[in-house]
Formats: C-alpha cells, sequence, structure tokens
C-alpha cells in the first residue's frame, strides 16, 4: 500500500485497528521473560486463533507480532541474528490468519535504549537498528507500519525516518503517554503530531498506558494539531494486580466502547485496544461506532 492510498482509505471514515496480543497470549500459557516473538512461531494455535477472533470482530488492520523483533530486543534473548527469521515467519503467520481482506501492520517498538544524551544510543545506530527490521517486514509483504508504545518524541522521529527512508509504506505513530500527555521519555502527544505529520508520518496518535476514559483532553489537544488521521489505541483501564502480580483489566467492552466514542467524536479516526483488551472489545466498538463520520 502507498502512502497515497492509505490516506485516501483513511479520508471521511472510522478504521478499526485490533486489540491486545501479549496480555491474550499470557492467558493462552505464554510464560514470562521469554522472547515473545519466538514462542509464537512455536506455539502457533494462540496467536491464530486471536488474530482470526480480531479479524472476524471487524478489525481493518490487524498488528503483525513483531513488535520487539529487533536486533537490540533480541539481543536479550541470544537471538540478534534471528531479525529476518522472526519476522518474516511472522507476518506470514499473520497473513494465514487475517487472509487477504484485512490490512497487516509490520509492528516495530522501543529498543529499551536511550538516545544520547540520555543514553549511548546514537541515531544513527537506532536508524539501521530499525531499517534492519523494517527492510524484513517490507519484503514480508506487510501493508503498512506501525511504531507502537513509543517513550518520546524524538525516538518515534527516528524509527519513522528509517521507515521513510527504506520503503515507501505507510507509517502510523502511537506514543505511549501519561494522562496528561506527556511521553515518558520526552515530548507531548501534541507535540508529537505536530513533528511526525510534518516529517511524514500517515497517522499519530497515542496506545497503551492509561485506559479511554483519561484520554479526552489529549485527543482533543492532539486534534487542535492534526493534519493526518489520529491513532488512540488504549488500555482497557488501569490494572489493578491479583495475588500473583498479574494485572487485571476491569473496563467490559462496553464501557471502553463508551468512552472511545467520545473520543471518535473529539477527533479520533484509527480506533482499537491495547493491554486487557480482546475481540469482543473490537466487535462492540464496530457495532456501537459507524464507520462512516457523519
Amino acid at each position: 500500500m502507498k502512502r497515497e492510498e492509505f490516506a485516501a482509505l483513511a479520508a471521511g471514515r472510522i478504521l478499526f485497528l485490533d486489540g491486545a496480543m501479549g496480555s491474550n497470549l499470557v492467558k493462552a500459557g505464554m510464560p514470562k521473560n521469554i522472547c515473545t516473538e519466538a514462542w509464537i512461531l512455536e506455539h502457533r494455535e494462540p496467536i491464530l486463533e486471536l488474530q482470526r477472533g480480531y479479524r472476524d470482530a471487524g478489525s481493518d488492520i490487524v498488528y503483525a507480532p513483531t513488535f520487539a523483533a529487533n536486533r537490540i530486543c533480541l539481543k536479550k534473548h541470544g537471538k540478534e541474528d534471528q531479525v529476518r527469521e522472526l519476522n518474516r515467519g511472522l507476518v506470514e503467520l499473520t497473513r494465514q490468519a487475517v487472509g487477504t481482506d484485512v490490512l497487516v501492520a509490520g509492528d516495530i517498538t522501543t529498543t529499551g535504549e536511550l538516545l544520547e544524551p540520555l543514553g549511548e544510543l546514537t541515531e544513527e545506530e537506532l536508524v539501521q537498528v530499525y531499517r534492519e527490521q523494517i527492510s524484513v517486514l517490507a519484503e514480508a509483504g506487510v501493508d503498512l507500519l506501525v511504531a507502537e508504545t513509543m517513550l518520546s518524541v524524538e525516538e518515534t522521529r527516528t524509527a519513522l525516518r528509517a521507515a521513510l527512508e527504506e520503503t515507501d509504506l505507510p507509517v502510523i505513530c502511537t506514543l505511549t503517554v501519561q494522562e496528561d500527555g506527556r511521553a515518558l521519555f520526552g515530548g507531548t502527544a501534541e507535540e508529537a503530531v505536530r513533528v511526525l505529520q510534518a516529517e511524514g508520518a500517515s497517522a499519530v496518535g497515542v496506545n497503551c498506558s492509561v485506559g479511554p476514559d483519561q484520554l479526552l483532553p489529549v485527543v482533543e489537544k492532539m486534534k487542535q494539531a492534526a493534519k493526518v488521521p489520529l491513532a488512540v489505541k488504549p488500555n482497557a483501564g488501569l490494572p489493578e494486580t491479583d495475588r500473583q502480580g498479574n494485572p487485571v483489566y476491569r473496563m467490559t467492552p462496553e464501557e471502553f466502547a463508551g468512552h472511545m466514542k467520545r473520543l471518535v467524536e473529539a477527533g479520533a479516526d484509527l480506533i482499537g485496544g491495547c493491554c486487557g483488551t480482546t475481540p469482543d472489545f473490537i466487535r462492540v466498538l464496530r457495532q456501537e461506532i459507524p464507520s462512516e463520520r457523519t
């Protein structure tokens, strides 16, 4: 898909994203503190069932589970030489699950290493890390790219630069922000919109961290600056912790959809869910929110 095609697709309508991957895979038996991407390829049925669930619920775009399949993150598991194998395999698995009627997004995220001067990683080093992963995702046939759960505007700008240098695919950029719209390591959601749309992002927004009930002022501020579609993919509310230390999300699909409807009225164009959401959340979103803007 070309960037112009994505812009035409998103014009005047709501696009429905998918929901959580990680929290659902944990429910399906994925252990903690392992290489998620490798585990998925070794245990294919949970992701196939989940992604088919999102397809059937009405997702227009499903994310391939390539989230942390970059060289820096994979090195923590001794798999830094498996960038090509893992990314290609996960894209193929996603396409097997959803077919050709749903767009498949190649998913990239923060490496966990801070850029200079906060850390030791240079911008050029980070660009090359992202370009390596992105080149495989493009070769594997993704329809677009998503840089999600990013921690700063500068880091996201670097990921976007790598994507635009490597391919002509559309790029959606979403940061994880606090309730006041601030990113964890620099910048705000409003600043992210201004900077990233100017540098070529096809859509900009927020994901993870907080629930949709906390994002109305953030989306309103982003809308004031936005010339591209806004993507909003929050958690199912703030989690509680059970006796085993696991996060528990209490928000129901109906409650989630009610809050998301207000965010759409405030300007959100691409909507889905992050941690704690399931195909049921996407199904209710499709039922409650018209795909065409009035």
